[in-house]
């Protein structure tokens, strides 16, 4: 048998501390049978779990895992991603097959899971070739929008979801929750400067937040580039990623969320150009009220308070994003996102209020 092993990235060393070669080809091996070959690659895109992609035979594999070192207690939770992925294999919503998931951490030092990887493309920071037709970009937005409204379609009980979260009062833990997580980012962040705007905007949604909303499995993190459409036109949307936010909750939260990062032409300038894509804005993209009214007809829930839910999605972004800037001025991260939020934060700020006052609109 010939051993055609590797591993390649721009820093070894963090490869090393995320992967033990040996440990986890014995480990598959085990579980899956032996393979005359096995490589490792570290993909670098995101900012939360870790993802790697593993030659396996003539299979394709998909490892998840948290970033190495300490984590909070529910913080990167790859094996509650797992389940929820494991569940809707039967299901109308497209996910990634799933593999193994494994909480022994004398393998990789954490816990982790294999899942199939799906072929295709992310659309992050552009379009492929093959959707820059008006045809092509409108269903990009038919397919993402189908989809959400599919996630919000499970029937969480009978795919053994029903005990996954407390979907009574999600809305208003969340502005709680990520009010609490900004206070904390503001212990030392202050020191640099102030975002009085923020607080303005943490008042004005704990004293808005819809007094009753529907119940559904929510994905956490609803949005264009974490969702893979497959090679080929018309657009197919293939699989659905990173569910490590899902829960039981409102399904109006992620389609808030999805909103906040689509743009309409004529737009501001994006407060945070870095995460944000501006395709969509050219012609045959839908608009954020097409894509509302799409959702709505799919689902039968109206999509009430608007300004709430798209200023509650820029809300936990910029707490996101001050909760970066404190690490980076602890020294907590080399991520060279972590220090623009210097001036990312207070830009979300503004956008959150433009939209509670009504000058960005649906």
């Amino acid at each position: 048998m010939t051993d055609d092993s590797e591993a390649t990235t721009d820093d070894a060393d963090y490869l090393d501390r995320l992967v033990d070669e040996d440990a986890l080809r014995a480990y598959l091996t085990e579980r899956l049978g032996s393979a005359d070959r096995f490589a490792v690659h570290h993909h670098g895109e995101g900012h939360s779990n870790e993802t790697l992609f593993v030659d396996w035979g003539d299979r394709e594999l998909v490892v998840r895992r948290p970033p190495p070192g300490e984590t909070a207690e529910t913080a990167h939770d790859v094996l509650r991603e797992y389940r929820v992925m494991d569940a809707l294999q039967p299901t109308d919503v497209p996910v990634p097959t799933t593999v193994l998931d494994c909480e022994d951490h004398s393998i990789l030092g954490s816990d982790f899971y294999v899942m199939e990887r799906v072929a295709g493309d992310v659309l992050r920071s552009a379009e492929p070739e093959r959707f820059e037709t008006p045809e092509a970009r409108q269903r990009v937005g038919e397919e993402l929008v189908d989809t959400l409204a599919a996630v919000h379609g499970v029937d969480s009980d009978a795919v053994g979801l029903g005990e996954f979260g407390r979907p009574e009062g999600y809305t208003e833990r969340q502005v709680e929750r990520w009010t609490t997580q900004l206070g904390w980012a503001f212990e030392r962040t202050a020191d640099e400067r102030t975002v009085p705007q923020l607080r303005e905007v943490g008042d004005w949604l704990a004293a808005n937040c819809p007094p009753d909303h529907e119940h559904a499995l929510v994905h956490g993190d609803y949005k264009l580039d974490n969702v893979l459409f497959a090679p080929g036109t018309p657009p197919d949307l293939a699989a659905v990623l990173d569910w490590e936010m899902a829960t039981l909750g409102d399904p109006l939260a992620d389609l808030g969320w999805l909103l906040s990062y689509w743009r309409d032409p004529g737009d501001p300038d994006p407060a945070t150009p870095e995460l944000t894509a501006t395709f969509m804005e050219r012609e045959g993209y839908p608009t954020r009220r097409e894509l509302v009214d799409r959702y709505e007809e799919a689902t039968g829930i109206e999509y009430d308070h608007d300004r709430f839910y798209r200023a509650l999605a820029v809300y936990k972004l910029a707490a996101l994003g001050e909760m970066f800037y404190r690490r980076y001025l602890e020294g907590n991260s080399d991520d060279p996102l972590y220090p623009t939020m210097e001036d990312r934060v207070p830009a979300l700020a503004e956008r959150a209020k433009r939209i509670v006052e009504g000058e960005e609109p649906l």
